[in-house]
């Protein structure tokens, strides 16, 4: 399957907010994706995490292997998670745009 890394919000974006949802907006919010490790199940040469994570629509991770697909993203410290966007484009990627996304959160990799 294919995964795009592109703005609006993209899969790299991973937002920490304190406030309730109904008050956050966007300067409420900043990017913690990089203070993270991200690791993939499998990936082509040349579409892995730099792709998902590099803001441009025309670059994404493409695995390589049998499903199921994963992008695991660690953080070194417990953090509060409010808000994942993901960007798939169904026009560009027809069969390989995902048709079910699974968000899991533990305390460790193989929670």
């Amino acid at each position: 399957g294919k995964w795009r890394g592109a703005m609006p919000t993209e899969v790299s974006q991973i937002l920490l907010d304190a406030s309730k949802p109904e008050e956050v907006e966007d300067k409420d919010k900043r990017e913690i994706g990089g203070d993270a490790v991200w690791t993939l199940s499998t990936a082509k040469p040349g579409n892995g995490v730099e792709q998902i994570r590099d803001n441009n629509t025309e670059t994404y991770w493409q695995s390589d292997g049998p499903q199921p697909h994963l992008v695991n993203i660690q953080f070194h410290k417990k953090v509060s998670i409010k808000e994942i966007g993901i960007y798939c484009d169904f026009k560009q990627d027809e069969s390989y745009t995902p048709s079910k996304i699974s968000i899991r959160a533990g305390t460790h990799f193989h929670d």
